[in-house]
């Protein structure tokens, strides 16, 4: 069995005195904070709220000419007020759903790939950049490629093939080395 030990009287009437007011007025404060709220667990939230504020002002609580429960309504009105103001400060939070429309990312990477493709395509000879050109970016097949350079298809597979090893070495600790060659905006 647990020992109960006492607190210091001081806060003992306090809590005393906030749960008398409690047995007293809590269920008009919540019926009154729901209705302002339409919320039961926001109400009680409110007239804990409430309570709170009345235990800081003992002055309040122990005023034998003012009205208390004018006090605590007047309280609970201020707080409620409170909560529409700061929920209406803020933005509306709306879920992510398939009807929402989906943020648009920025196109700087996109732009940033094709400054820095077209840095490592100049420095390539112009065979190979060429056949580059060809397969990549106008999305030829080899053969397709073949016919539109003059050269056979198998020297558009060997030069592809050594244009992208080179292609690599330039890209090796340049910003942007992860970029891969795809069909980007020229």
């Amino acid at each position: 069995m647990a020992i109960l030990r006492p607190r210091a009287t001081k806060a003992t009437s306090h809590e005393a005195v906030i749960r008398a007011l409690y047995v007293e007025h809590g269920k008009a404060l919540l019926a009154y904070a729901t209705r302002l709220t339409g919320d039961r667990l926001i109400a009680e939230d409110i007239v804990q709220e409430t309570l709170i504020r009345a235990w800081r002002h003992p002055e309040v609580v122990n005023d034998p000419q003012g009205s208390l429960r004018g006090w605590l309504i007047t309280v609970t009105r201020n707080l409620v007020a409170d909560r529409y103001r700061a929920k209406a400060a803020r933005p509306t939070e709306v879920g992510e759903s398939e009807a929402t429309v989906s943020v648009q990312h920025d196109h700087a990477d996109n732009v940033v790939e094709s400054v820095v493709l077209m840095d490592a395509l100049s420095q390539l000879k112009p065979d190979h950049r060429n056949v580059l050109m060809e397969v990549y970016y106008h999305g030829r097949s080899a053969a397709e490629a073949a016919v539109r350079l003059g050269i056979p298809e198998g020297t558009v597979k060997s030069r592809a093939h050594h244009a992208l090893k080179a292609l690599r070495k330039v890209y090796v600790g340049a910003p942007g080395s992860d970029i891969q060659l795809r069909k980007v905006a020229v």
